[in-house]
């Protein structure tokens, strides 16, 4: 049996709420034993290696629910091995991939196809997601049951609303018949069709078409009156605005079985940061007010929105060189889901087993993983960093095929040193 002892580690727990000193042994790739100091011998251990973490912090590997890999169709743009490179050296052990291929994963044969590629290519953990519907256009939905049985953890068609309710209503009732998690994407698509920002003053100062925040909130509120219904598992993708938070609220306080998550990119951005049109940071949804952005840091610090990730979206460069309302939405984020979601832990926001909790812990429950948690039998997916090391962030140093980052130039604190994935070394010198 290989084994490694992990030594003089600021151990992040976000199971138990602690940070605290001490080592971890991992035989096999399953973590068997926390310590809360060194022993005084080592022999009961019998460790292969041996890893001196200096003080340094070591948690669960982050679970990014949500991460667009653009095989099949536009592998140029961000492919199983760039992406698996790309989220070890983010300290993400594990993707959940979405279904908004060309053409979309809405098939077992396609599915296979995926997690064939993803098992020989990837570095890291790769759960793939399935569409809800067929081709993600929101008229007959997929065979459900057979693509779970096929390997799909979700169900989704990405931020394709499905406008029919009648449709949705039948394909949520089958998803329940199975015990499948459906994610959804709650924005109304009438108003928010053709948008490319948020209402408002600094909208109408660009001349750029937006959406009212209360479209978000519309969305819900009608997922909601369907999960009311169906009795369905239910995953909002993200919620960005204060407007969508009481109904979010009142929803769990119902006994509603649903849970919500956020992009790093809305909780550290606003609307400004378009400034003249930038298409880096152009999102769906779109970057909100900076009153929004501070009532969803303030939902994640309390625990009503459950999971941060990156929705990481690769796009090329002639898909982002377009005047603002023509260029394609969406940024990549594996790599700076990290440092920038410490940019809350440093503002003294959320501490840092709270950051993980939405980073690994909440994700891998809604999933049913075992992951997310340093405790006796969990698999050796880990993270060590520095939560203090500064630096400037050059785009031309990801891993990722597509480089098309809001963080560019930007000033950020925490490097990852080291990713291991079932206690085996992914990225950084170990």
């Amino acid at each position: 049996m290989s084994g490694t002892i992990f030594l003089n580690a600021r151990l992040i727990d976000p199971e138990a709420g602690t940070v605290n000193e001490g080592c971890l042994i991992v035989r096999d790739g399953v973590i068997v034993e926390v310590l809360s100091r060194v022993p005084e011998s080592l022999e009961r251990f019998a460790p292969d290696q041996r890893i001196d973490c200096g003080g340094l912090c070591l948690a669960p590997g982050i679970v990014d629910l949500g991460v667009k890999v653009s095989e099949p169709g536009e592998r140029h743009k961000e492919s199983f091995k760039s992406a698996g490179r790309a989220a070890a050296a983010g300290g993400v052990t594990t993707i959940v991939t979405r279904p908004d291929t060309n053409p979309a994963i809405d098939t077992p044969e396609i599915l296979e196809f995926v997690a064939r590629r993803a098992q020989v290519d990837s570095v890291v953990r790769v759960l793939p997601m399935a569409a809800l519907t067929k081709g993600r256009e929101g008229r007959e939905m997929t065979e459900i049951g057979f693509l779970q049985d096929a390997g799909a953890v979700a169900f989704t068609d990405g931020d394709h609303v499905i406008s029919n309710t009648r449709v949705l209503q039948r394909a949520l009732t089958y998803a329940r018949s199975l015990d499948a998690l459906v994610i959804g994407h709650v924005q109304d698509p009438g108003l928010s069709q053709g948008a490319v920002t948020t209402a408002g003053k600094f909208a109408s100062l660009r001349g750029l078409p937006g959406v009212h925040p209360m479209a978000e909130r519309m969305g819900l509120d009608r997922d909601i009156a369907l999960i009311e219904m169906t009795r369905v598992k239910y995953h909002a993708d993200q919620i960005t605005t204060a407007r969508a938070l009481p109904a979010l609220e009142r929803a769990k306080r119902n006994g509603h079985d649903i849970t919500a998550g956020v992009s790093i990119h809305h909780l550290t951005l606003n609307e400004f940061d378009v400034a003249d049109y930038r298409t880096f940071f152009k999102l769906t949804p779109p970057l909100r007010a900076e009153e929004d952005r501070a009532a969803v840091v303030e939902a994640v610090a309390s625990g009503l929105i459950d999971v941060i990730c990156s929705m990481h979206t690769p796009q090329d460069e002639e898909s982002k060189r377009l005047p603002f309302e023509e260029a394609a939405s969406g940024a990549v984020g594996l790599e700076t889901l990290l440092p920038a979601s410490l940019r809350l832990y440093h503002a003294g926001v959320v501490g840092l087993p709270q950051l993980f909790r939405a980073l690994s812990l909440n994700p891998s429950r809604r999933l049913g993983l075992a992951s997310g948690r340093l405790a006796a039998n969990a698999p050796a997916d880990l993270v060590l960093f520095d939560s203090d090391a500064p630096f400037v962030l050059d785009r031309s140093t990801l891993k990722s095929k597509s480089r098309n980052t809001p963080f560019d130039g930007a000033r950020m604190q925490g490097r990852v040193r080291g990713t291991w994935v079932g206690g085996v070394l992914v990225s950084g010198e170990g």
